[in-house]
């Protein structure tokens, strides 16, 4: 059984982080991460707010920016996907057995940082015409909705920035919100006033995702009137919320009512040796800075957490 000072599960801005730090200061690091390097971020086609960079940024490229960093300073990455983390006791000394669906290591120490994925509406026609028309990813379809009509759902900064992208190849683009307000950042949202291609329809909701083989139109209920009218679209991109990966987790750590982990400034968890960083964690804003500022923290006292077992 191979083992390891500290294992990563999960390779975002705050895992990449942790492993830059941690391997950094000489801990044998491993990051484990069976889907996309990099998590949302990758997903996002302008990061423009990441302090030091005047250029706008893909997140493709900060994430590669990182994952070089971490593989610099000598962090192993496996692409195996965990599917338990247990705490044992090896020769008198505390560690946490993870297991992959390959194989089973050891660590000393564990930064879990997962991160969230996106919220559903949970309505009629959502799940049906997932990939037909519905999408949770601006930045992976938007090419194929060149000259059509697509309605995003959502009014934070995501759902804004996106909806702004999503012009670049569509005609136009209805931003669906069900608020009488957009959520979204000033500087945001003036942009987005100032785009012809964009239409705001607020105090609204959708009712029901329409279509056969794919969409076809929304089903809209504004819940001020009560009146309810059909919007025809060839696609909908929907940002309504994140919600926490913590299926590892959800039995053995303190969660909050929504499912994210409660940590303390320190990144520590009710079980010592085991940290949680990034979106996972329950927080007050989730940017890549954030992510980031946790995952060195963790990385940081992970170390000393090591450092102690000898």
């Amino acid at each position: 059984m191979k083992t390891f000072d500290l294992a990563i599960i999960g390779a975002g801005p705050a895992g990449l982080t942790a492993a830059i730090y941690a391997s950094r200061g000489g801990l044998q690091t491993v990051i484990f991460e069976s889907g996309l390097i990099g998590g949302q971020i990758v997903l996002t086609s302008e990061v423009e707010n990441y302090p030091g960079f005047a250029e706008t940024m893909s997140g493709f490229d900060v994430i590669e920016g990182m994952r070089m960093q971490a593989i610099k300073f000598g962090t192993e990455f496996l692409e195996e996907h965990v599917s338990s983390i247990t705490q044992v006791s090896t020769n008198g000394l505390s560690m946490f057995q993870i297991e992959t669906l390959e194989t089973t290591y050891e660590a000393k120490s564990v930064v879990y940082a997962t991160g969230a994925s996106p919220k559903k509406l949970g309505v009629p026609g959502e799940e049906r015409l997932t990939g037909r028309g519905v999408s949770y990813c601006a930045t992976c379809d938007g090419a194929l909705y060149r000259g059509k009509t697509v309605a995003v759902i959502g009014g934070g900064d995501s759902a804004i920035e996106e909806g702004m992208f999503l012009t670049k190849f569509a005609e136009k683009v209805y931003i669906i919100h069900r608020r009488d307000q957009l959520r979204a950042v000033q500087t945001i949202q003036k942009r987005a006033f100032a785009n012809e291609k964009l239409e705001f329809i607020l105090d609204t909701i959708v009712e029901k995702i329409n279509g056969d083989k794919k969409i076809e139109s929304l089903t809209l209920l504004n819940k001020k009137t009560n009146q309810i009218t059909e919007l025809n679209v060839n696609g909908v991109f929907i940002y309504v919320g994140i919600i926490p990966n913590n299926e590892l987790v959800k039995d053995i750590l303190n969660l909050d009512e929504s499912g994210f982990v409660i940590t303390n400034d320190d990144m520590e968890t009710n079980i010592k040796g085991l940290f949680v960083a990034g979106d996972i964690r329950k927080k007050t804003l989730r940017q890549v800075v954030t992510a980031t500022s946790d995952g060195a923290i963790a990385g940081f006292l992970a170390e000393r957490y090591c450092d102690m077992l000898m």
